[in-house]
């Protein structure tokens, strides 16, 4: 006698099959969507550069590189601008991905504009803001016309401004009166002499969706994106890293705690969050509870006025 199957059972896997088919479709279209857009970027412009930091975002944007231009190498060299505040494991992570791949990595060092007076050290003593200047003039210096990078809408409300493809100035500088439209996936690269075009492939993608498609093509990244154990101290709300750049001071008292990172950049104004997310899948079960963007949740010098991310933006800041 043949068993017969509740109504619970009906109910729920035909259900749960099509939500992961549903996953896995929507991950394909974005999938589909960065590369032709990777696409787009080598047919249309010379000398096209990818943002490469070592982070999550610049990590999926050169593995769909590899997926767009495969078995035929990367069409683009690599640029990252170093504040020399960067996490060690990040740097270490990005030294061996550009050994193994055998890329082509610029490195713009923020201390080169410093000792040589074109930049000054801020009082706060982060340099996150201090990249702007050394990022337009490696872009002049090497004549790139399209500088590829990982920003989300998602992540800041200016970002989610942001075509796909934004045109700059010849300083670097954003105007969100000059965005073009972009109807049915086609993209504008025109630029006069001097402009450039800053491209977003993965700008339709949310943080879950990042760490859905890591988990789905088991990228590797930097073990600072999963707990561990970290000396930190709570500076306005934020467990941030100490170091030479000021901290802790006053009351601020280190101490260690488990954390992970959600989002990498300069030590001083990046937070890590409390958290025992050991692996792909913890993370993303963390990431479906959260209700504050990564960026809202441990970026610091976001939280310098409401307009910030807007305000360096339009100073040439990507």
């Amino acid at each position: 006698m043949n068993a017969v199957s509740t109504s619970a059972e009906t109910d729920v896997v035909p259900q749960a099959l099509s939500a992961a088919g549903h996953a896995r479709g929507h991950l394909k279209a974005l999938e589909s969507e960065a590369i032709h857009i990777l696409r787009e970027v080598a047919g249309e412009f010379e000398r096209p550069v990818i943002l490469f930091s070592g982070g999550k975002d610049s990590i999926l944007v050169l593995h769909l590189a590899r997926k767009a231009f495969h078995p035929a190498p990367i069409p683009f060299s690599l640029l990252h601008v170093d504040t020399g505040h960067n996490f060690p494991e990040v740097i270490a992570y990005r030294d061996a991905v550009v050994a193994a791949g055998d890329l082509r990595l610029k490195v713009a060092h923020v201390q080169d504009w410093i000792d040589d007076g074109r930049l000054s050290e801020r009082p706060d003593g982060t340099r996150n803001p201090l990249q702007t200047v050394p990022l337009v003039d490696t872009i002049a210096a090497e004549r790139f016309d399209a500088v590829i990078g990982g920003a989300r809408r998602d992540e800041e409300r200016s970002r989610a401004k942001e075509r796909i493809f934004s045109l700059r100035d010849g300083f670097g500088g954003w105007d969100p009166r000059r965005q073009r439209p972009e109807l049915w996936d086609l993209y504008n690269g025109r630029h006069a002499p001097g402009e450039h075009v800053r491209v977003f492939p993965i700008s339709n993608w949310t943080e879950l969706d990042v760490w859905n498609y890591i988990e789905a093509e088991q990228i590797v990244l930097p073990d600072i994106y999963y707990a561990h154990d970290r000396e930190v101290f709570n500076r306005s709300g934020m467990w941030l890293s100490p170091g030479e750049w000021g901290g802790p001071v006053g009351s601020e008292v280190l101490q260690r705690r488990q954390v992970r990172y959600r989002t990498v950049g300069d030590m001083s104004c990046t937070g890590a969050v409390d958290s025992d997310a050991s692996d792909v899948a913890a993370v993303i079960t963390e990431i479906i509870a959260t209700r504050i963007t990564e960026r809202g949740a441990t970026r610091a010098d976001d939280k310098l006025s409401e307009a910030a991310m807007e305000d360096r933006k339009k100073e040439g800041y990507f």
